[in-house]
C-alpha cells in the first residue's frame, strides 16, 4: 500500500517516469507474488495427497551422486548364490523412467495461470511502453527490483499466515 502510493507520487515528477516505475513494479511483483502462490498450491495439494518422496538432501546428491557412500547393507554373497534376475528386477523399479502422469504434474506448476498471466502482462507492458516511444530503460529496470522486493515480502507474510 505505501509503495503504491510512493509510486502515485511519481506521477507528480513526470508521466513517463510514474508509467515506466508503475508498469515495471506492478509487473515483477505480479511475478513473484503469483509464482508464490502457485508453489504453495502445488505443494499444499501434494501435503494433501500425502504424495511426498523422500528425497535425499542436495548437498548428499551433490557430493554423492550415484550413492557410493550409502549406509543401506550391500549384499556380499558369492555371485554363485545371488539370483540376478530379481536385482535387475528390483533396480529396474528403482529407476524412474518418465511418463505421461510425471510430465502432467510438472507442467500443472509451470503452465498456471497464476504464473502466466504476470509474464504476459510484463511482456505486453513492456511492448506499449516500446511502441508509444515513452520507454526509458534507467527507470524501468530498476523499478523491476522494487516489484520484486514487495512481491517477496508480501509472499513472505502470506506463507506465515497460512502457516499458522
Amino acid at each position: 500500500m505505501i509503495l503504491e502510493f510512493l509510486i502515485l507520487a511519481t506521477a507528480l515528477v513526470s508521466f513517463d517516469f510514474f508509467i515506466n516505475m508503475q508498469i515495471a513494479s506492478l509487473s515483477s511483483f505480479l511475478i513473484i507474488a503469483g509464482s508464490s502462490y502457485a508453489y504453495k498450491k502445488m505443494i499444499n495439494a501434494q501435503v494433501e495427497l500425502e504424495n511426498i518422496d523422500e528425497k535425499r538432501d542436495f548437498l548428499d546428491e551433490v557430493e554423492d551422486p550415484y550413492e557410493l557412500y550409502d549406509e543401506t547393507p550391500i549384499n556380499d554373497a558369492p555371485a554363485e548364490e545371488l539370483d540376478l534376475k530379481a536385482i535387475v528386477k528390483e533396480e529396474k523399479k528403482r529407476i524412474k523412467i518418465l511418463n505421461l502422469k510425471d510430465i502432467k504434474k510438472g507442467s500443472r506448476a509451470s503452465v498456471s495461470l497464476f504464473r502466466l498471466a504476470p509474464y504476459l502482462f510484463l511482456i505486453l507492458g513492456f511492448v506499449a511502453l516500446r511502441n508509444n516511444e515513452i520507454l526509458d530503460i534507467k527507470i524501468y529496470l530498476p523499478s523491476l527490483f522494487i516489484g520484486i522486493l514487495a512481491g517477496y515480502f508480501i509472499s513472505r507474510d502470506l506463507s506465515f499466515k497460512i502457516k499458522s
